[in-house]
This record gives structure tokens, C-alpha cells and sequence, in this order.
């Protein structure tokens, strides 16, 4: 039996820290923190299944006139993605965010990672808002010792955005199938990756052209801004 409940005792908020630092291979928040978090009224949850947690995700209200909520982090145990419990984990989210008057939620991804964009693009229909240079600095876990690129996006919980049709897409952008896995088979080789995206999204954008969509054949897909 699957289930998403609060996470307000510290045993719970110790072991969403644990699958957090499992997953990204670093801390990237800590029990004091998310411990706080709860505490103050913001989302923080576990995903459960058959009493096991298996996934948890973090997020905290931004400026009240903004009516927004920032997603600092949503992870599923390797064994426990594909089958659909991520979705229901980020409705989960919507719904509670909505009830509490939230209209968008933001977060960040690594644009490299495909499984990510299609997840946050073609199925939550979120809207990327900028491309950011090395976001956070360089660092260990997800990043692999690498920059921090990330693409900066926007889900509008009642106005989904739709997938551009085909005579709205301008140019694609190809990225690899399995950045995770590049990087650790040749770190050199997912490097570049990195700098043929960056310089090529910046060529896009300067074009006049935003990311609509995301296509597993082709990749990010770009419309006309």
C-alpha cells in the first residue's frame, strides 16, 4: 500500500535525510533545516510504501504577493522510479499547494538530465523561465564535480502548459540519454556535453527562442518567445 503523509517527528525527517544524501550523493539538506521547515507550515512529506519510505520532497512558500512555492527537492529511490509514483508525488504537491492558496511552484533541474525534462516538461507541463550558468558553484553529487547549469521553471497548478505543435517548433536541442551514466563511465565527455548545451541554448535564446517542450527523439523543443 503506497501513501504520502507529513513528516513531523524527527525520526521521519532523520530519514528523509538519509534517502536525499542516498540519492544525490551529497547533502543537500539537512534534518535541522527540513526539521524547521515542517515545523513553520511548509511541505514536507514522505512517500511510503508498504510502511517503507521510499521518497520524500521539500518545499517551502516564497513572497506572499507571489503567491508561489519553491520545490527544493523530490526524489524516489532508483528501484521506485518509472512506474508513475514520482507524478503522484508532485500531485500531491499541486493539491496542497493549491489548498493553501499557491498558484505556481518553482524549482530547478540540471538540463543535461533527460529523464528530468521529460518528467517536468511533457508530463507536468511546467514552463522553463531562464537558463542559468553554474548555479549553485561546483560541487560533488548530482553534478558529479561538474558546473551547476540548471534550468529555472515555473508550473502553473491550474494552467498547465501543453506540448508546442509540431509547425510551432523552430529548432531542437539534443542532449544525451543518460547523463548520470556519462559521467560516470567518461566525466570528460559529460563535461562537454555541458558546454555544447550552454553555448547552444544561448544561441537559441538569442535567436529570439524560448524552450516550449521536451521530445525524448529530438530533445528540448524551441518556439518563438
Amino acid at each position: 500500500m503506497r501513501e504520502i503523509q507529513d513528516l513531523d517527528t524527527v525520526e521521519l525527517i532523520l530519514e528523509a535525510q538519509g534517502i536525499f544524501d542516498a540519492i544525490r550523493g551529497t547533502r543537500v539538506i539537512d534534518a535541522g533545516t527540513m526539521r524547521a521547515l515542517q515545523q513553520s507550515g511548509n511541505y514536507v512529506t514522505g512517500y511510503f510504501d508498504d510502511g517503507r519510505m521510499v521518497g520524500a520532497s521539500v518545499a517551502f512558500f516564497g513572497l506572499p504577493d507571489d503567491r508561489t512555492m519553491h520545490s527544493h527537492i523530490t526524489a524516489l529511490l532508483p528501484e521506485f522510479r518509472g512506474r508513475g509514483w514520482g507524478r503522484e508525488l508532485k500531485e500531491h504537491q499541486r493539491q496542497w499547494a493549491l489548498s493553501r492558496g499557491v498558484g505556481n511552484v518553482t524549482w530547478t533541474f540540471d538540463p543535461l538530465i533527460a529523464r528530468n525534462a521529460r518528467f517536468y516538461l511533457g508530463v507536468l507541463g511546467a514552463r522553463v523561465t531562464e537558463y542559468a550558468v553554474n548555479q549553485y558553484g561546483i560541487f560533488g553529487g548530482g553534478d558529479a564535480g561538474d558546473e551547476s547549469d540548471r534550468l529555472d521553471v515555473k508550473w502553473a497548478l491550474a494552467d498547465l502548459a501543453p506540448t508546442p505543435a509540431g509547425d510551432d517548433v523552430e529548432a531542437t536541442l539534443e542532449i544525451p540519454d543518460d547523463v548520470e551514466q556519462l559521467r560516470d563511465a567518461d566525466p570528460v565527455a559529460a563535461h562537454e556535453w555541458r558546454m555544447k548545451v550552454r553555448r547552444e541554448m544561448a544561441v537559441l535564446q538569442g535567436r529570439g527562442l524560448r524552450i516550449g517542450g521536451f521530445d525524448a527523439a529530438r530533445g528540448y523543443l524551441f518556439v518563438r518567445a
